[in-house]
């Protein structure tokens, strides 16, 4: 008899740990936005921006070292919506941001969300280049507005091209999403 060899990985691991102090940020970079001053909005920045790098972070540690874990593929796609979720909700309700950027914005990213969450017991569709590029130009478009002083029109462009990458990635997804249905439906003879 054959031993199983697969290493169980234990979610209490450094990447976890990461993904965990994102979300756990969160409420913290809120807090400071919506406090006034010029400090406390460089304050939220600085707390995006670490919370940002540990996206990166987690991501790289999970595959370098094999530390994948069922909760981190949960947890890490929550804490990234919650995380540019809350800065582009309340950069709206700050009047910064028109809600018509952030709603679309919004709902691509929770309906991506729900079907990979569906999708999950199935199969995994991996992020696409797009999906990454969305990712950097969401970050850079919050930093931006989140940055005193920043010109409306650059904020407005990076804003603009997030927006677009946005709603395009979705569409691939569902798109990839549809196909990988048709293929399991195949594979399995429906």
């Amino acid at each position: 008899m054959k031993r199983d060899e697969r290493r169980v990985v234990s979610p209490w691991n450094i990447a976890n740990v990461l993904t965990v102090l994102r979300l756990a940020l969160v409420p913290f970079f809120v807090f400071c936005l919506f406090l006034p001053g010029t400090g406390w909005r460089v304050a939220a920045l600085a707390v995006f921006a670490v919370a940002s790098l540990t996206d990166h972070l987690d991501g790289e540690l999970a595959r370098r070292y094999g530390l994948i874990t069922d909760f981190g593929k949960i947890a890490d796609p929550i804490a990234d919506k919650a995380l540019t979720g809350a800065a582009l909700v309340s950069l709206s309700i700050l009047n910064e941001l028109p809600w018509w950027v952030t709603i679309p914005i919004l709902a691509r990213e929770i309906g991506v969300t729900v079907l990979r969450f569906v999708l999950l017991r199935r199969a995994v569709i991996p992020a696409s280049y797009g999906g990454k590029v969305k990712t950097v130009l969401q970050i850079a478009a919050i930093v931006l507005y989140l940055l005193p002083g920043v010109p409306g029109p650059l904020r407005w462009v990076v804003m603009g091209a997030a927006l677009v990458v946005t709603v395009a990635t979705g569409v691939d997804y569902v798109i990839r999403a549809v196909r990988l249905r048709k293929v399991a439906k195949q594979v399995r003879g429906e």
